[in-house]
């Protein structure tokens, strides 16, 4: 019994160290089938891991022949040495032996082979192994094996290197691309002559961002190599902008119906159309020859799935059909040396090959062995010579690797034989067991061109460079085949017109999460999937900053159409052609007409009784106030700038002010004489026409004097403002070129105004109760009216409008309606009267009341007057005083007339109390009758009372003429006209000469 190996390993495994040793070593070149294992020997010995058979099902180890994974790769080890061994260039006088295991695609399997590699390095203690007839054992010393050559799946080679390294024993593969296996700490003695899978996962993130995939899931076989992959390829997808939907794993012994949850899971993720696969071709094989694929529901049929490596198409007839087939593989090149010698291999030259017979057999669909074969079938026996047209035959894809592999170590031996053995044909003492310390070291070193003309070189970590050949599957004319469609070198080079999907077209399916956003909509993202987002819409005036955000664009500017950017708003002013102007505009100008028709008529008809009673200085400052209304229009309508601004601030406010100025003058003037007479017999101070002008001016001069101080506090100048038409949609949005007149600043203009209308308007009620025949107090009264309701009716009209121009129309509408209504009621009538009724516009009387006053009270009041003058003096004396007073006053022709009857024969006349006194009688027309009453003329040339008979006029005939004379006639009916001016009883200077 053999206990050593005990000490070191499991019993099973010791088990299998024992069956593993030879009983003697055969003649050097000599193949012989040995546990499963091929054996050549040589004066180096290298190790050889291949998956000659794929996994076993129930239990077993192995499954069924891998014809190209294994034996192709296989015969590409052996034809490498051959090639090694024959070249006299390479390793001279040193031959190279192997030692080729079967893997049988299982990590543990290859395990438990892999320990045949580390026998000779195993301590041995045989003190106790004793053969039967006491004697000590003849143990024959296994092969040394100085490296190794695979493993092909990433998994293996992971369990194999970890055995490996313990033993020092350098390996190089020619299939396995886990990234795990780049790291130096753990897997130093492992070196391979294909790229990491670094590479492989950045090769596909390059191609699916080259396809405008953003969305995708990954399929990985359990294990090394898919986990290892799908990590890398996760690392990388994020950073070129790819999603992962979902990352599903095929288990190691899926179990039946695995495969149908795998597809249902991913069709989950509908959009992730595009799949990442790094499996093994022994799940995809489980997957699509075992009837998984085919026997999916039809509603996966209805779904084109893309996958990396493989893109495919479900089918319910045909499982996976290769119209959207992809893959990405190492460059490799088929190279037509090793199909000659392939080709020539046969049952009887290759001997040395234990599963070539197995091969013979699976390739021509014949039997070696006569039991096996059944009656009625149509197999046949097979021959020592098969024809290659019965069989189909193509070069693997990684025998290039193979070949390059062993290459490698070659070379790295010859280096080291070199360096050490100078000069010594065959092995020294120094290769006399290889170090594997320094063989890596060699390995490392090694560049050189391949058998394909690649070069053949390794990184610190061992790793090749990255080339790849990037392939799809197409079918034309019902020919399928596999197209280089590009290639990656660092960079991804593909050519997207030589692609071809399902259909035949050309057309890219998508695999995206969502549509990209429209331009002016920024991304939403979903939470935790920075690939999926909502679109949402920069609304409003915000523009698309960038792809995630919107910003409000400066107050100025307004999004453009798609809302990628700002644009300066447009600048619009009040147009002449405008509605809101046209209609101000042509009321501003019938005004202005009409009152210019009325100053023009007034000085035409300056003398006339009409304009005089008018009051002609007062009337010429009203209508240049209600012209300046007018003529307001055109400013506010005008271009804002400078000049127009400044004009405004003066104007607007000062035609209103000079017209209820005037008006207010007037009023007051009125109600000054009215209650002035109520109190005394002597005139109010401040009627004459200068007096009116003084405070009319005055009044005027304050609204001046705010203009000035609102200039000096704040300039004048233009602004623009945007807020007045910024509507709910940016494209109707407009930048208002108005003054800088707010509405509280425009209230404040028109608050003096507004004042003196509203002071005039108390005015015209206090003097509503004058006789109706004095013809100015009504007229004013009912303007007055009119105007406050007017502006009334603007305040809310011009509060309640937004719009600059809107509210400009209503402000010069009211203006321009508060002046007509001022010409309309007080000048329209008196032109009326001047231009179609001139007989009217003559000196009358009218009589407005009546009073029946007895003799002995006129005789009274008379006799309490004393002196006296002649009549004719006194009468030429006051007919100048009336006409010097109406020059200027505006008097009402208020009339009282008394009905005397009076005997006056042999009456004297009384003594005259003031300055004159004189009587005027006025009779039949042609007859006067002189009566003396007396009266005084004041120094302001206004008559005033002094008593009830105080005052006295003079009477005019029929004729127009003055006459003098005595009382000749016997008592009669006489007419007499007394002034009473506290009782509201006026001459009327306005007509001449009449009373």
């Amino acid at each position: 019994m053999i206990s050593w190996v005990t000490s070191l390993l499991p019993a099973e495994l010791g088990a299998r160290f024992l069956w593993g040793w030879a009983p003697a070593a055969k003649p050097r070149g000599q193949g012989s089938p040995h546990m499963n294992s091929i054996r050549l020997d040589g004066d180096l010995t290298l190790g050889g891991l291949f998956p000659v058979h794929g996994r076993g099902a129930e239990g077993k180890a192995c499954g069924e022949l891998k014809k190209e994974k294994g034996i192709h790769r296989l015969e590409a080890m052996l034809f490498a040495l051959d090639r090694i061994n024959n070249d006299p260039e390479l390793l001279p006088n040193i031959t190279l032996g192997a030692r080729i295991l079967d893997t049988c695609s299982r990590d543990t399997h290859a395990l438990e082979q892999s320990l045949t590699f580390v026998q000779a390095l195993i301590e041995k203690d045989s003190t106790e192994v004793r053969c039967a007839g006491g004697g000590p054992p003849i143990i024959t010393k296994p092969e040394r094996v100085v490296g190794v050559i695979g493993a092909s799946g990433s998994s293996v080679s992971i369990m194999v290197a970890n055995i490996l390294r313990l033993f020092k024993i350098p390996q190089i593969s020619y299939a396995s691309t886990a990234p795990d296996l780049s790291d130096n700490s753990r897997y130093d003695f492992f070196s391979r002559v294909v790229p990491s899978d670094t590479y492989q996962a950045q090769a596909m993130v390059d191609i699916v961002k080259a396809l405008k995939w953003n969305y995708v899931s990954t399929l990985a076989s359990e294990g090394s190599y898919g986990e290892s992959g799908v990590e890398v390829a996760q690392g990388s997808l994020p950073a070129g902008g790819v999603c992962v939907a979902q990352s599903v794993k095929i288990p190691r012994e899926p179990k039946a119906g695995e495969f149908d949850k795998i597809i249902r899971r991913l069709l989950e993720t509908s959009h992730a159309r595009a799949i990442i696969i790094f499996a093994n071709e022994d799940d995809i094989r489980c997957g699509g020859e075992g009837g998984t694929w085919r026997g999916a529901p039809a509603r996966l049929r209805r779904s084109r799935v893309s996958w990396l490596p493989l893109f495919t198409e479900w089918d319910d007839s045909h499982g996976i059909t290769p119209d959207f087939l992809n893959s990405c593989h190492p460059s490799a090149l088929s190279w037509a040396g090793f199909d000659r010698y392939f080709s020539s291999r046969t049952l009887d030259n290759n001997r040395r090959n234990i599963w070539f017979a197995e091969f013979w057999e699976e390739n021509f669909h014949c039997k070696l062995s006569r039991h096996a074969l059944k009656k009625g079938s149509s197999i046949k026996k097979c021959t020592s010579k098969g024809r290659r047209e019965d069989s189909s035959y193509e070069q693997e894809g990684k025998v290039q690797f193979v070949i390059d592999a062993v290459y490698a170590m070659g070379h790295a031996l010859h280096n080291m034989h070199k360096s050490l053995c100078p000069g010594k044909v065959g092995l020294c003492s120094r290769m006399d067991p290889v170090d594997g310390v320094e063989l890596l070291k060699y390995i490392r070193n090694v560049n050189f061109s391949g058998i394909a003309g690649t070069p053949v070189t390794f990184n610190e970590n061992g790793d090749a460079p990255g080339r790849y050949d990037i392939y799809q599957y197409q079918i034309r004319n019902a020919t399928a085949e596999y197209k280089v469609i590009g290639q990656w070198t660092d960079h991804l080079h593909l050519k997207l017109d030589s692609m071809r999907w399902p259909g035949g077209g050309r057309q890219l399916p998508s695999s995206i999460c969502s549509l990209p956003c429209k331009p002016g909509e920024r991304k939403k993202l979903v939470k935790g999937i920075p690939c999926c987002w909502h679109c949402e819409r920069c609304d409003g005036y915000q523009y698309q900053l960038d792809e995630f955000h919107c910003k409000r664009c400066h107050f100025n500017e307004r999004p453009n159409e798609n809302h990628t950017s700002c644009t300066p708003i447009p600048i619009i002013k009040l147009e002449w052609s405008s509605p809101w102007a046209v209609v101000p505009v042509f009321i501003a100008i019938v005004g202005i007409i009409a009152t210019l028709f009325v100053v023009v008529t007034f000085v035409r008809y300056n003398d006339t009784p009409i304009v005089k009673a008018s009051g002609r200085e007062l009337s010429y400052v009203l209508l240049t106030g209600i012209f300046l209304c007018y003529a307001t229009t055109f400013l506010m309508i005008a271009e804002p700038d400078l000049s127009t601004c400044s004009l405004r601030r003066i104007f607007l406010g000062l035609g209103m002010s000079i017209s209820y100025a005037a008006l207010l003058t007037k009023t007051n003037r009125i109600y000054r004489i009215f209650e002035q007479g109520k109190k005394s017999v002597s005139a109010p101070r401040f009627i004459s026409p200068a007096s009116q002008l003084v405070i009319t001016f005055s009044l005027i001069s304050l609204q001046l004097v705010g203009v000035c101080i609102w200039f000096i506090v704040d300039p004048s100048h233009s602004v623009i403002d945007y807020e007045d038409q910024r509507t709910t949609n940016p494209h109707f949005a407009r930048g208002i070129l108005k003054c800088d007149i707010s509405d509280l600043s425009l209230i404040c203009l028109l608050g003096y105004s507004m004042l003196l209308m509203v002071t005039c308007t108390v005015y015209a009620i206090k003097t509503r109760g004058v006789p109706e025949t004095f013809n100015e107090a009504k007229p004013i009264g009912f303007t007055m009216y009119t105007t406050c309701i007017v502006w009334l009716a603007f305040i809310p009209i011009f509060f309640g409008t937004s719009q600059s121009a809107e509210k400009t129309t209503t402000l010069t509408i009211s203006v321009s309606l508060s002046a007509s209504v001022s010409l309309g009621m007080l000048y329209m009538p008196k032109v009326y009267i001047i231009l179609f009724h001139p007989e009217q516009n003559v000196p009358k009387r009218k009589r407005s009341l009546k009073a029946v006053v007895t003799a002995a009270t006129m005789s009274n009041k008379f006799s309490q007057k004393g002196g006296f003058r002649p009549n004719g003096e006194a009468k030429s004396e006051l007919c100048e005083n009336l006409e010097t007073q109406g020059k200027g006053a505006v008097w009402g022709q208020l009339r009282l007339e008394l009905r005397l009857s009076v005997d006056i024969s042999g009456m004297k006349p009384p003594s005259p109390m003031g300055s004159e006194a004189t009587w005027a009688v006025l009779g039949k027309p042609g007859m006067v009758h002189t009566f003396l009453l007396p009266f005084r003329v004041s120094k302001t040339r206004a008559l005033q009372e002094e008593g009830m008979a105080g005052a006295s006029a003079a009477g005019v005939l029929g004729e127009g003429k003055f006459h003098r004379g005595s009382i000749t006639e016997n008592p009669a009916e006489l007419q007499m006209f007394p002034l009473c001016p506290r009782c509201g009883w006026f001459s009327a200077p306005e007509t001449k000469g009449s009373l």
